[in-house]
Formats: structure tokens, sequence, C-alpha cells
């Protein structure tokens, strides 16, 4: 059974532009249209870009037109402070190249998520580390401000715990204090057990809080806010239906040699296997998502390092960040 199969009748989304890439890419055999890919590798990490360019690009990637660069390092789930301190400085640059920044700037850093749910609460954490420095542009000295930027920062909560949508809140926000861009940081959902804790994702086109774990919130956009939106994000969690397809083609692969059973995993038979899947699944289905024991220490070091990254590409000047 395809893997576009299973995310399509399981209902899953693929928050990772990547991911969806190769999906298309590797079931067809040719490049996609509309689309546009390039990698890069520094050292241990993989940088990859992908460029929808196009309406058809919008429509076969399922996302709006824009820049999605993917970070693929391994050495974030490693407690080893020179590796993050690269990696930083790494998404330093993309995001500046995205940031088109003057001394006037002003910026607001948004940390999405439920600070109360560990895989949740990447978005908080980084709030909590990066330099806020608007409030020193109204109440002290030109000379004390260095060579700052407008710098505002909130963690807005999720519904569950305030009774306001997210969008609402931002909106609100954004009418106030005015910023030139909204950087936005949460938690995603990943297509693919290898790239929890592996992966961190940029991209200029805002984004749809929830939508990796079927919460469809409305989005935090240049349309829906008046300002440009780059979005940020390290996926956390997995769906159970993604591990469960994969112990099935781990299964039917050692079978190869049996064709009467290698013939159960064919495409004329994926319903039953959907229904497997489903029945191993309930009552959850769709809705059980799986994350790692580690995700405390995940978390954390994700967090220094977007935070340490948006330090640096926001406030270049000023080089000590702990």
């Amino acid at each position: 059974m395809r893997k576009s199969s299973l995310f399509k009748k399981m209902n899953i989304y693929v928050d990772l532009a990547v991911e969806a890439h190769e999906l298309l890419r590797g079931e067809t055999g040719r490049e996609v249209s509309g689309v546009v890919m390039q990698k890069e590798e520094i050292g241990p990490t993989s940088v990859t870009t992908i460029t929808i360019i196009n309406k058809k690009g919008e429509k076969v990637l399922g996302r709006p037109k824009g820049n999605y660069i993917t970070i693929d390092a391994p050495h974030i789930k490693d407690n080893n402070p020179q590796q993050h301190k690269e990696l930083a400085e790494i998404l330093a640059r993309h995001l500046a190249k995205l940031l088109k920044l003057n001394e006037d700037t002003s910026i607001l850093i948004v940390g999405l998520g439920n600070w109360q749910a560990t895989p949740d609460a990447l978005g908080p954490k980084v709030v909590e580390k990066v330099l806020v420095t608007r409030h020193l542009f109204h109440y002290t000295p030109e000379d004390v401000r260095g060579k700052m930027r407008k710098v505002s920062a909130i963690s807005p909560g999720v519904l569950g715990l305030t009774g306001i949508e997210t969008a609402e809140v931002i909106h609100g926000l954004v009418q106030h204090v005015k910023p030139d861009y909204v950087i936005a940081i949460d938690s995603l959902a990943a297509g693919d057990l290898s790239r929890i804790g592996t992966t961190i994702q940029l991209a200029d086109t805002g984004i749809n809080p929830g939508s990796g774990i079927g919460n469809h919130r409305k989005g935090l956009t240049e349309e829906t806010l008046g300002c440009k939106v780059i979005a940020i994000g390290v996926p956390t969690v997995v769906n159970a239906a993604v591990i469960a397809h994969r112990t099935v083609e781990e299964l039917f692969s050692q079978m190869e040699s049996e064709p009467s059973l290698a013939q159960i995993y064919t495409e004329e038979n994926e319903q039953v296997l959907i229904n497997i899947m489903k029945k191993a699944l309930s009552p959850f289905e769709d809705s059980l998502m799986v994350t790692p024991k580690e995700v405390d220490e995940l978390i954390d070091n994700s967090s220094r390092i977007i935070a340490k990254a948006l330090n640096l590409s926001i406030h270049p000047e000023i080089t000590d960040y702990n």
C-alpha cells in the first residue's frame, strides 16, 4: 500500500513540505511540476529548500506558494553545545535571507502551543529564551539600545486554555504593536519516525496552528494579519497510523519469498489493511499521536537552538548570547 493512500484514507496531514515532496516524487518517479528543490550539505547538516512557484505547485503539494527550508540535523538530539551553536548559525543565516531587515524593523515572535503539554511546548519555550527589546525603545535612552531591533514576544496559549482562538489573539496584538514581521514557532507532526527531533522547518508562508494533529484553526498568514509571517517548526509527534503502516511494510518485506503472503499486501487489498490498522488503533484511529519519552530533552534542545538563531538573525551585532 502506498504511503500517500494511507495518509489520505487516515486523514493524516503532512506538516513538512519536504516530506510531501518526497512522497509525490517517490511515487511518480519524476520531478513535481510547479516545485523547485535545492539541496545543500553543510558538514553533518543537510539543508533542503522547496520552492512552490505557481498554482500547480500549490495544488499538488497542498500548501501555499513560497519557500520551505528544511534543515536535517540528527545531532539536535545530542547534548553537544558546539554542534547546537553551529546549527543555530545555519538556521540564522537562512532566517536572515527571509527577513528583509533595517534598523527600524519591528518583529513580533509568537510561541504557539500548549505549555502544559510537553510535545506542544516548543513555541512557549522559545519565547522564554529570546531577547525582547521593544520596551527599551519606549523607556530607555537611545544610546542604551545599541544596535538592537524592536522585538516583542508572546505565548498566546491554546483555545482549550484561554477560550480564545490563537489567530484572534495575534490579530489583536498585530493591530496594536504593528510589527513588520510575525515569526511563529510551533511543534509539528512528522510523516516519518526518523524526522522526530532531527528536523527544523522554516517557511515564509505563515502557519495553520494544529493542522498536523487535525485541529484546523484559522491560519496566521500575511492575508489574515496584514504583515509578513515566518514560521519555524520542529516535528515532535507522529501519527500512530504511520508506525502501524511501517510495521506492516517491514512484515511483508520479510515475506517476499512467499508470494501467497505477499499478495495480501497489494493495492487491490489496501482497504483491508486500512481496516486492520483502524481496528488496531481503535477507538482513536487517526487521532492517536505518539512522541518519544525523551521529548523533554528534545524540546529543550530545539528551543535553545531556535531562540539563539532568532537572536543572531535579528540582532547580528550582539554576539553574547547564552
